[in-house]
C-alpha cells in the first residue's frame, strides 16, 4: 500500500470568475478538489493533504493533514483575485512537501490551472528537473482552454517524467465537459493500475452517484445543489443588507387606530355635494328621523335652510322642557298652582300696581275719570276683603 503526502495548489484568480464552466470555475474547481481528497485519503488512512493558493503572493491555507474536514473548510473562504504565480506556487509546495512528517511518505502536487500562464516555459522545465531529483511527481488539471497554456504544462510534465516515466500527469478539461467527470476517469484519480478509487464505492462520486452509469440524475442532482447554494447567498445577502441599514418601516397599526403620519398629508377638499351629504346626515342623528324624511337641501335656498334648522332646534328645545317635567317628582299637593294664580290675582288687584301701569302706558291720562273710578272700585274691594278677613280672625 502507498503512503503519500499530496500538496493541492487552488487557481483563485479573477478568471474563475468566468461562467464558462457550470456555474463558475471556482465552484468546479472546488468539486474537483473535493473528489482529490477524498480519493487520497480514503486510498489510505495515513496519507496526508494539504491546500494552498496560486495567485497573488502565495498562500498556504491548511498543512499536511488526514482531518479532511479542515481542508474544505478553508477551500470554501477562497475568494477570486489577482493573477496565477505558478512557479513560486510550485516552489512553495515543494517546501512544504520537505517538512512532511512521514518521511517513508511520497511526495505529490496537484496543481488546478485555469488562468493564462505569465511564466516562461524554460522556467518551468528547469524547476520540473530539480523536481524529478527530488522525487516529486506533479499532476496538473487544465481547464480554460488559454493560449500556450497546453503546450508549456506538455513541456513540465515531460521533463518531469523524462523519456521512461510515468508518474506525472496532464489532464486537459475542454469547455463545455464537466471537470469532476474528467478527473474520475484521469490517472489522478485511477492511478496507474487503474485501482486508485477501488474500495470507495460511491463516496468518490459527487453526490454519491456515477456519472457514466446515470449522467441525468447525476446532471440533476448538481443542479439542484447549485440551485440550493444560491438560494443560500442570495438570503444571506439580503439578511446583511437588512442588518446593515437603517429600517424605516412604520410601525403595525393596530385595528380602530390610524396610521402615523409619514411627513406628507393628503388634504381633499370639501364640495358642495360632500357638505350637503354630512349636514343631512348630522340632522338625521340629531333628530332621529330617517334620511328618507329629511327635505332635499339641494332645492333648497339659504333662507328656508336656516329656517328649518331653527325649526329643528326650537323641537329639541321643547323635547329637553318635556323630558326635564318628566323627570321631576309628583307631588300630592293638588292647591299648588292655585295658590300661584291666587298670587297674580292679588298683584292685579293692587291699586298702587295699577296706577303705576297705567301712568306708564301712551296715551292715558292718569288724572282722567274713567282711571280714578277704576282705581277707587279696587281700593273699596280690597277694603271689604280686608274687613271679611278680620271678622275671621274674630
Amino acid at each position: 500500500m502507498v503512503l503519500e503526502s499530496t500538496m493541492i495548489c487552488f487557481d483563485n484568480s479573477d478568471y474563475q470568475r468566468n461562467g464558462d464552466y457550470f456555474p463558475t470555475r471556482l465552484n468546479v474547481q472546488k468539486d474537483g478538489i473535493n473528489l482529490v481528497c477524498l480519493t487520497k485519503l480514503r486510498s489510505n488512512p495515513e496519507n496526508n493533504v494539504g491546500l494552498m493558493t496560486l495567485s497573488n503572493t502565495v498562500e498556504v491555507l491548511a498543512t499536511l493533514t488526514s482531518d479532511v474536514g479542515r481542508i474544505f473548510s478553508k477551500m470554501h473562504l477562497i475568494q477570486p483575485k489577482g493573477e496565477i504565480n505558478l512557479l513560486t506556487g510550485i516552489r512553495i509546495a515543494h517546501l512544504v512537501l520537505k517538512h512532511r512528517q512521514g518521511k517513508n511518505h511520497k511526495m505529490r502536487i496537484v496543481v488546478f490551472v485555469g488562468s493564462p500562464i505569465s511564466n516562461e516555459e524554460g522556467e518551468l522545465v528547469k524547476q520540473a528537473k530539480r523536481l524529478k531529483k527530488e522525487k516529486v511527481n506533479v499532476d496538473i488539471v487544465s481547464f480554460g482552454d488559454h493560449g500556450n497554456n497546453i503546450e508549456t504544462l506538455t513541456a513540465f510534465i515531460n521533463a518531469l517524467n523524462g523519456k521512461d516515466g510515468t508518474g506525472s500527469h496532464l489532464v486537459s478539461v475542454p469547455r463545455g465537459s464537466a471537470l469532476s467527470d474528467a478527473l474520475l476517469s484521469s490517472p489522478i484519480i485511477q492511478g496507474e493500475d487503474g485501482m486508485g478509487a477501488a474500495g470507495l464505492g460511491g463516496a468518490v462520486f459527487e453526490f454519491g452517484v456515477d456519472p457514466n452509469e446515470d449522467p441525468e440524475l447525476a446532471l440533476a442532482l448538481r443542479v439542484s445543489m447549485e440551485e440550493q447554494r444560491q438560494r443560500q447567498e442570495s438570503e444571506q445577502r439580503r439578511a446583511d443588507n437588512a442588518g446593515g441599514a437603517e429600517t424605516t418601516a412604520a410601525p403595525p397599526v393596530a385595528s380602530g387606530e390610524s396610521a402615523p403620519s409619514t411627513g406628507t398629508s393628503s388634504v381633499t377638499l370639501p364640495n358642495s355635494n360632500s357638505e350637503e351629504a354630512m349636514l343631512q346626515r348630522a340632522l338625521a342623528l340629531s333628530t332621529e328621523t330617517p334620511e328618507d324624511n329629511l327635505p332635499d337641501f339641494a332645492n333648497m335656498t339659504e333662507e328656508e335652510q336656516i329656517a328649518f334648522a331653527m325649526q329643528m332646534s326650537m323641537q329639541d328645545a321643547a323635547d329637553d322642557n318635556v323630558t326635564q317635567q318628566a323627570k321631576r317628582p309628583k307631588t300630592d299637593d293638588a292647591a299648588a298652582p292655585m295658590e300661584v294664580d291666587e298670587d297674580y290675582s292679588e298683584v292685579i288687584g293692587d291699586p298702587a300696581f295699577l296706577q303705576s301701569v297705567l301712568e306708564n302706558l301712551p296715551g292715558v291720562d292718569p288724572q282722567s275719570e274713567a282711571v280714578r273710578d277704576a282705581v277707587g272700585s279696587l281700593n273699596k274691594d280690597k277694603d271689604k276683603k280686608s274687613d271679611g278677613k278680620d271678622e275671621q280672625k274674630k
